[in-house]
């Protein structure tokens, strides 16, 4: 009865799309003028998700472009000249203060800072850089909270006049000031839990507190009955600590730095510390901030430049550019263009035309074709040859090969290690060791001795391969053998074209090719 309620009403699986974009298919779309390799990647079920709201982002780039025509121009002569520049700038330090900050919360180094006692600066919705007093730390990493006794005014921030207008128009005194937050009436305090991304700074600053006493006399009076009742003592300790803090450090508390006190060496912290330092710098350089037409301007341009942002959001969502799968297209099309397959307006080469005709392995199987390494090879050593692009199992037995396929085998190394290489240049995550050891040399010598001749009986007994599989990949040989037979004719090459012929006609007989359920 469990299974049936699971099978029922249990969480289905997810449905992952199988497109693959492949060399042939590039290729083929390629040599078709009515039809876009990227038209077929949005019609693709990997691409669903992203392209199923494409009407409603059109809609809203119409309602956008309206709205940003209706706006009024905003002035950028005189000492506005710069305006544009400083709301780039602003824009930036608010951003790589935020992730460098967000960087030494996750961080082993930041966590361990954050322990019961620590002091911290606070700044979200309700308190700008108010200090605070970490007493609890949450252990759920996905959405880690800090419960925090925070200092504040005894009547409620929120309705505190003109707490939100840094945010409106920032000037270059606010973004620098590190003052921190002191009452102008009586104090008072509250336990809050807070983000990761509500903590400003964390000052080198820790008292001695003692935290579930506190937590347990907050929650006490946050019940009807006890609400009136005064704080504990250790509350009260605690807020006093931190009244004395922010009293007798009014320009701000020293913080812990990112590299030198949390030994943070990342490349990204190190970058994101200096480039903190560099914007704060420049900041101060803007004359804009000092015309009296700046809190209007700003706001102008800020309004103008949030609706231009989510327009380019939306005309991104909508472009090829957006497709997930175009990073990998691209990386394809750089391999196909250096092995000469197209030009540098993608038009299909002769090499191109050829890869179209093969149905496994195209890149090696043309280049195998173009360097002649199969050409001055007998039928039945082709064949042995190109088992290796068909037979997928392993096996303990060590085929016993003459000369001549030893050779053959290490031409097609050299050639896959290339292409191998070539791909990495081009970005793709396969490895070149990957990429070779997909093509096992283990049935050579059965392919061998069947093609001249031998009786499956006998075959059946150089390898450790059942004979399943031998049959199954010699019927897939011989399309193989298909293949390369129609690149020769394409390319001209009548003497490989008969020999690929012959090799055919070589391995399709006896038990391997009789008409059967199981392998038609």
């Amino acid at each position: 009865m469990a299974d049936l309620h699971k099978m029922m009403l249990g969480k289905p699986t997810l449905l992952q799309s199988q497109f693959r974009l492949t060399y042939t298919m590039i290729l083929n779309l390629l040599r078709v003028e009515a039809l876009r390799v990227e038209d077929m990647m949005k019609r693709s079920f990997s691409e669903f998700h992203t392209r199923k709201d494409t009407k409603v982002h059109e809609q809203g780039i119409s309602s956008l472009t309206q709205s940003l025509s209706s706006l009024p121009e905003v002035e950028n002569v005189g000492q506005l000249s710069d305006l544009v520049s400083y709301y780039a700038a602003v824009q930036e330090l608010t951003h790589t203060r935020a992730a460098l900050q967000k960087r030494v919360m996750e961080s082993v180094n930041g966590l361990k800072a954050l322990s019961a006692g620590r002091v911290v600066l606070v700044t979200n919705s309700l308190h700008s850089n108010a200090l605070g007093l970490i007493l609890q730390v949450s252990s759920d990493a996905m959405s880690r909270t800090f419960t925090t006794l925070v200092l504040c005014e005894r009547q409620k921030e929120e309705e505190r006049p003109g707490a939100q207008r840094g945010a409106e128009t920032p000037t270059p005194e606010e973004l620098l000031s590190t003052r921190v937050f002191l009452p102008d009436g009586p104090c008072s305090h509250t336990v809050e839990k807070l983000k990761a991304e509500d903590i400003s700074s964390i000052t080198v600053k820790t008292l001695r507190i003692n935290a579930e006493r506190i937590i347990d006399d907050y929650n006490k009076r946050q019940m009807p009955r006890f609400k009136l009742d005064p704080p504990g003592q250790a509350v009260t300790k605690a807020t006093q600590e931190l009244l004395r803090l922010a009293e007798s450090n009014p320009d701000g508390i020293t913080p812990l730095d990112p590299v030198n006190d949390l030994q943070l060496k990342d490349l990204d912290v190190v970058e994101g510390s200096m480039r903190v330092r560099h914007l704060q710098d420049t900041l101060l350089t803007f004359t804009c901030a000092h015309s009296p037409k700046f809190t209007q301007q700003y706001a102008r341009l800020k309004q103008r430049m949030l609706i231009q942002d989510e327009l380019e959001r939306l005309q991104y969502l909508i472009s090829d550019q957006s497709l997930s799968l175009l990073p990998q297209y691209e990386q394809r099309i750089n391999v196909l263009k250096t092995l000469k397959y197209v030009d540098d307006s993608c038009t299909v080469q002769l090499k191109g035309r050829v890869a179209c005709e093969i149905s496994n392995h195209e890149l090696m199987v043309t280049e195998l074709v173009f360097e002649n390494v199969l050409s001055d090879l007998p039928p039945e050593e082709i064949a042995a040859l190109l088992s290796c692009l068909v037979f997928q199992q392993k096996t303990q037995v060590t085929p016993e090969i003459n000369t001549s396929l030893q050779q053959g085998v290490q031409r097609i190394v050299s050639v896959a290690e290339r292409i191998a290489t070539l791909q990495r240049d081009c970005g793709m995550n396969e490895s070149v060791e990957d990429f070779v050891a997909q093509f096992k040399f283990g049935l050579l010598e059965v392919v061998y001795c069947w093609a001249r001749g031998l009786p499956f009986s006998e075959i059946a007994q150089l390898t450790d391969v059942q004979e399943g599989i031998v049959v199954r990949c010699i019927q897939r040989l011989d399309e193989t053998c298909r293949d390369v037979r129609n690149a020769a004719r394409i390319i001209g090459d009548p003497v490989l074209y008969a020999k690929m012929e012959q090799a055919s006609m070589m391995i399709k007989r006896d038990i391997v090719f009789a008409a059967s359920l199981y392998t038609q």
